[in-house]
């Protein structure tokens, strides 16, 4: 199992925090995902073999938020 951490933005309230959540859940492979909204944050559990990095930045964007890899 991975994990990671994405920095999100664009998110004002508990209805933001629930849409990048359920994004991130329904990427294949994705055991879990727990998104923080006052620290614009998302900690991400994965299967490393079936979902790269990008895949998950790629589903928040898709969501209507900014995503990057936090450092």
């Amino acid at each position: 199992m991975a994990s990671l951490r994405l920095t999100v933005t664009g998110m004002t309230c508990g209805h933001c925090q629930s849409k990048v959540e359920e994004a991130l859940k329904s990427v294949d492979g994705v055991y879990g995902a727990f998104v923080d909204l006052p620290g614009g944050t998302a900690e991400v559990d994965f299967d490393g073999a079936k979902v790269a990095p990008t895949s998950l930045v790629e589903a928040v964007e898709v969501a209507g938020y900014g995503a990057k890899l936090a450092d």
